[in-house]
């Protein structure tokens, strides 16, 4: 039984961490132009209409998280304020080796390496320490659309993963708001085929049974709030993984700030333990180091 279910790990980790995948940038924007005013236009636009979801909702932040699930594909949107200036959420997100920072703090991102200027290659793995040649190396390709004053887009995709996944699709998009602050709203798709459909219900029915997201299904007989689980669940999962990810390299970039960036995250991410706890602390910030320090390195 043991060796049955590591085809099921190993999947539950690629659908888990393929959609934070949003990688590497174009060395120059693309001036600014009618297309970037109007996606600043109306991001601004949503951010007003959002105004009651973003302030009564059970995260303790301005946030809002949505998802979707068809026959074939998946999608999941977050919408949130971050606090930090518009500057530094565009420039520390437009480059491959930032987004590398981010997406190192993931439970299952063993390496990040910047390879041609605009594709970044993930090596994925399991929820602890382990040898990079046990991890799977996933290549996407990505494009800076816009990032002016007052709108980033930055965009991720891959036409093919593991297990007959397909047409990732990513978009992070971000504008400046009143007070210092920004808001960015994050949104993701793939296509999915037989294989991955049966893998991830077998996942789903056996270790990732338990497994929870955000949306409110209603409450038990105890009064006890009740969540989404299934794939949606996974997908607002790593919703809040990836933005809390951003959020704590945005609040410790520099690389001499990598423990406090390392802790950042855990602690974000344990006040939502039903959902989001894995590991123990003390597990997660030595894992981090070691593949930290293995990627300064150049590890294999």
């Amino acid at each position: 039984m043991k060796y049955a279910l590591q085809p099921l790990r190993r999947l539950g980790a690629w659908l888990l961490c393929s959609f934070l995948l949003a990688s590497g940038a174009q060395a120059q924007a693309p001036a600014p132009g009618s297309a970037s005013e109007g996606g600043a236009t109306a991001l601004r636009a949503k951010y007003q209409s959002l105004q009651s979801a973003l302030t009564n909702n059970p995260f303790k932040r301005k946030l809002a998280l949505e998802s979707t699930e068809n026959p074939n594909k998946l999608a999941g949107d977050i919408y949130a304020v971050v606090d930090h200036p518009f500057d530094r959420v565009r420039d520390g997100l437009k480059t491959p080796g930032s987004w590398c920072e981010v997406l190192m703090l993931h439970l299952n991102t063993k390496h990040c390496a910047v390879q041609g200027g605009d594709m970044v290659t993930v090596a994925l793995g399991r929820k602890f320490d382990q040898p990079l040649s046990e991890a799977t190396p996933v290549k996407f390709k990505f494009q800076l659309a816009a990032a002016t004053a007052d709108y980033l887009d930055a965009r991720l995709s891959a036409d093919e993963g593991p297990m007959s996944t397909r047409n990732y699709r990513i978009e992070l998009t971000g504008t400046p708001i009143e007070g210092g602050k920004s808001f960015i709203h994050l949104s993701y798709s793939y296509a999915y085929g037989t294989a991955a459909r049966f893998a991830m219900s077998a996942y789903l029915a056996t270790l990732g049974s338990d497994k929870v997201g955000f949306t409110s299904t209603g409450k038990d007989a105890e009064g006890k709030p009740q969540y989404i689980g299934g794939v949606r669940g996974v997908v607002e999962r790593n919703t809040m993984r990836y933005y809390l990810a951003i959020d704590s390299f945005l609040d410790s970039p520099a690389a001499s700030e990598l423990d406090k960036r390392f802790a950042g995250w855990f602690d974000a991410t344990e006040q939502y333990a039903r959902q989001l706890h894995e590991v123990d602390r003390a597990d997660y910030l030595t894992m981090k180091r070691n593949e930290y320090r293995r990627l300064k390195d150049g590890g294999s």
